[in-house]
Parts: structure tokens; C-alpha cells; sequence
């Protein structure tokens, strides 16, 4: 879908007065620079899925590394699975980042989404005062009255052979009474000290950059530029009793032990065997 701009008739930029647009100009100026990763930084009304948006744009060259595409609403936004995610406008923050790893082997492309994680994580903490937990391999937690709740994902997809697009969405100013789904959450009902979105969206673009460039000079190895370490600290899946519903209708449980060097998650199970999960989704069933 085409992203569509603020010159849609349709649209009322100031219908919530609590949830103002992002100003693109003041983006740019913060992040867009000589020597950033950040190349180039754009501000859509509406679209269908900025994911979707920018593989397209990868895909016919429009794009250099480093493109931004953030959308004030998505209306087709996806998570893993296909899952949908939708929000009201100016709610939260959905955007995607276009990344080109050179020099990082293909086989570790696979920790880009659990980097973003830490990055994020690593943001929300500074700039909204939120301590945010990382569910594996995507999933962004925060505590809402003693209870975990998902606050965010993320998504990670191939644009072409060189280029993996990023989406990041995070519910910031949601309500009780617009929460999708009774687990969600929100940086506010979380008790976040800002829920100014262009000072969020600033500090995870430029934690993202920072966590990036020192797995990019790494070669991607995840123990020499501090990933694997720090994701483990930070995530709330490690330690628990779980289940791995895994593609083809296969499930496993057990006690989640590790993130291996592959970025899998690795689980005890009650036989003895410790098994690596690639792919699949993770319902935390009890702490330890």
C-alpha cells in the first residue's frame, strides 16, 4: 500500500489534542547528519503497514540504508504470524528502519530483531523512565499494576539480498478502553514519566544506531559486541517454565535456560535434553 501523506482530506491532525503529530522537521534535524546511520527520516498520515512500505521501496532502490518510514497510524500492521496490529492515531509509535548489514554474515542476521530489543528496551528506559522486559524473540513487556503486559513488537523481514527492514511498534499513550487484546499494555499505564513520542522515537533511533554500529563492527558476533549478554539480562523469558508452539503444530515445554550464540532460545525439558528454538511462539506458563 502507498503510504498516504498529511494532505489526505480525510484527515484531522488535531483531533486528540493529548496525542499531537511527530514533527518530521525536528527529526531530521536531530538525526539525520554526516556520520549517522540515519539517512533520511519520513513522516506518513496513514498507511497500511510501514514494513510493507519499505520492502518496497528497498526493493526498487528507492531506499539507502538507513531510511526511516514512520507512520502516525498503520491500518494492516503486522507482527509475527501475521498477527494484526492496529492502534488509534498518534497513539503509539509505528515505524520501520532499513538496515544493511555488509560485512555481517547472512547467518547472523538473525539476532537483528533481538538487538532491536535491547535497543529499545535500553531507550524506553532513559527517556520514558519505563523498565521494559523482552519476551523472546520480539515482544516488548511492561508492568501494569504488578502485571506483565505487551507493550510492543517487533519485526524483522528480508528486502532483497542485502537488506533486512525493521519494524518497531510500541503502544505509548493507549488507554485502557483501546487496549486490543486484555494482555496489552501501554508506556502511560505503565507509568511512564514522558509520553512525548518524538523524544521516544529520538532515543530509540539513536540506541538503535549505537547497539547496530557495535554489532556491524563486530562482524556480527554477538559475544565480542556485548548482544548476547545484554539481551540475556534483559529478558524476561530466561528463568521460566515455557512453551514452544512450533511451526507445523509441534509443541515443547520446559525451563528456558539460554540464547545461544544462533540467538535460539534453549529449553530444558523434563526429559533431560536441552532443545534449541529457532522459530515459534512462547507462552510463559510460570516463573521459576
Amino acid at each position: 500500500m502507498t503510504p498516504r501523506d498529511a494532505s489526505d482530506a480525510d484527515d484531522n491532525r488535531w483531533s486528540d489534542l493529548d496525542r499531537p503529530p511527530l514533527n518530521a522537521t525536528t527529526l531530521r534535524k536531530g538525526l539525520v547528519r554526516d556520520g549517522s546511520l540515519w539517512s533520511g527520516i519520513e513522516v506518513v498520515t496513514r498507511t497500511g503497514s510501514t514494513n510493507s512500505d519499505l520492502v518496497v521501496l528497498a526493493a526498487e532502490g528507492r531506499s539507502a540504508e538507513g531510511a526511516v518510514l514512520v507512520a502516525e497510524e498503520q491500518d494492516a500492521g503486522r507482527g509475527r504470524l501475521d498477527r494484526q496490529w492496529t492502534a488509534p492515531a498518534r497513539s503509539g509509535l509505528f515505524f520501520s528502519v532499513l538496515l544493511k548489514p555488509a560485512g555481517v554474515p547472512v547467518e547472523r542476521w538473525g539476532w537483528l530483531p533481538l538487538l532491536t530489543g535491547v535497543a529499545v528496551a535500553t531507550a524506553l528506559s532513559r527517556a520514558a523512565g519505563v523498565d521494559t522486559a523482552l519476551k523472546w524473540p520480539n515482544d516488548l513487556l511492561v508492568t501494569v499494576d504488578g502485571t506483565e503486559r505487551k507493550a510492543g513488537g517487533i519485526l524483522a523481514e528480508r528486502a532483497g539480498p542485502d537488506a533486512v527492514v525493521v519494524g518497531i511498534g510500541i503502544n505509548v499513550t493507549l488507554r485502557e478502553d483501546e487496549l486490543p487484546v486484555p494482555g496489552a499494555g501501554s508506556l502511560a499505564l505503565a507509568g511512564a514519566v514522558s509520553t512525548d513520542r518524538d523524544t521516544v522515537l529520538r532515543a530509540v533511533l539513536r540506541s538503535l544506531e549505537q547497539w547496530y554500529g557495535r554489532w556491524r563492527d563486530a562482524a556480527g558476533d554477538p559475544v565480542a559486541s556485548g548482544l548476547q549478554e545484554a539481551y540475556a539480562a534483559g529478558c524476561a523469558t530466561l528463568g521460566r517454565v515455557v512453551r514452544a508452539e512450533l511451526p507445523g503444530g509441534r509443541s515443547i515445554s520446559g525451563e528456558a535456560v539460554a540464547v545461544d550464540g544462533d540467538g535460539r532460545l534453549v529449553l530444558a525439558t523434563e526429559d533431560g535434553m536441552q532443545e534449541p528454538v529457532g522459530a515459534g511462539d512462547i507462552v510463559h506458563l510460570r516463573g521459576v
